[in-house]
């Protein structure tokens, strides 16, 4: 394989890799939490996470080593919590 398309390869490899903890962290970013039992949800604050979890930990199997505050459900899916384009602040 040459070396450009090795070089296109690990670059889309990088771009599809889940966000990590410390990712998030960098970017400012809490954590979007969904409870698939009784659909309870709530954003969950990043620094909050990082001390349980580690930075090292990709977003989406945080839900994994939670459970849901209202049923008590370990079944609970995570994402991290993009602010909406209406929310983001341009700076000038």
């Amino acid at each position: 394989m040459g070396r450009i398309k090795r070089a296109d390869l690990e670059a889309d490899e990088q771009r599809r890799k889940a966000p990590t903890l410390g990712d998030l962290v960098k970017e400012g970013v809490d954590v979007f939490c969904w409870c698939n039992r009784c659909a309870h949800n709530t954003i969950v604050p990043i620094a909050s996470l990082l001390g349980q979890l580690g930075p090292a930990l990709p977003a989406p199997e945080i839900g994994v080593h939670i459970h849901c505050t209202q049923c008590g459900a370990k079944d609970i899916a995570a994402r991290p919590a993009w602010p909406q384009s209406d929310q983001i602040a341009l700076k000038s």
